[in-house]
């Protein structure tokens, strides 16, 4: 689109930005496209290479495309995302957009509610609890670690599921006939210990989402409390908030 055509109340990097970015969304430039080089953008737009640079700096920082030296810019590989403003599974989430999705379960086992634990489920302090940990591995990377909480009497039932291809919502809604109605969710950043790290094959020092998730019954009782390690470099959450 001719720079003529941009709106003149942005600054012009930030114009060019955008309309970079809108082409690239809807389908102009396909992943890992090589897109226009600074030379034909300075002459498109009639600006100046410090304001091309500017403008495709900003789409680096927001990962919609990244440089390789001397070659120039190409396009990203656009992340899978899941909206948070929906309670689903994370399989029942990807796989509407054709993912790949499974499992790597590393342990599910019986042990003492603590504090936290016991709170969100309104359990007494060291009561009984069964903790499920799997790598959810989206397109065979891991994206995610998940350590659950739910009472042993699901847990006991979960421990003879297929948990590598299942969601634990499926299994409590469509085998166990549990209605699930709400889930409460805290988020904030993390950084992994050594374990972790090494699970989501992080680089050392990455720092990580963590989201609390409490989900509740129809009736309103919590069911199952989970602690969601996310690594954000392939991943994303998404939600629409209105005013």
């Amino acid at each position: 689109m001719p720079h003529t055509l941009l709106e003149a109340s942005q600054p012009i990097y930030g114009r060019i930005r955008d309309e970079l970015r809108t082409r690239i969304h809807a389908g102009a430039y396909a992943p890992h496209e090589r897109l226009p080089s600074e030379s034909d953008l300075m002459a498109q737009y009639s600006v100046s290479r410090i304001t091309v640079r500017q403008a495709l700096g900003e789409l680096e920082k927001e990962g919609v495309l990244f440089k390789v030296p001397g070659k120039g810019a190409y396009v990203s590989k656009p992340k899978p995302f899941q909206q948070l403003a929906r309670l689903q599974g994370f399989a029942e989430a990807m796989r509407q957009h054709g993912h790949e999705i499974y499992n790597r379960l590393l342990g599910i086992r019986a042990l003492a509610a603590n504090d936290t634990v016991a709170e969100r489920l309104r359990l007494a302090v060291g009561a009984s609890v069964t903790e499920l940990r799997r790598v959810r591995l989206l397109n065979r990377e891991p994206v995610s670690l998940d350590v659950t909480y739910v009472a042993p009497h699901i847990g006991e039932r979960l421990a003879r599921e297929d948990l590598a291809t299942r969601d634990v919502f499926g299994i409590l809604e469509n085998d166990y006939g549990i209605a699930l109605g709400h889930a409460d969710l805290a988020i904030d950043a993390h950084l992994p210990n050594p374990e972790i790290a090494g699970l989501l094959e992080l680089p050392a020092g990455q720092p990580l989402l963590r989201i609390e998730r409490l989900t509740h019954d129809r009736t309103g009782a919590p069911i199952d409390f989970e602690y969601l390690y996310c690594r954000s470099d392939n991943f994303q959450f998404r939600l629409r908030v209105a005013r």
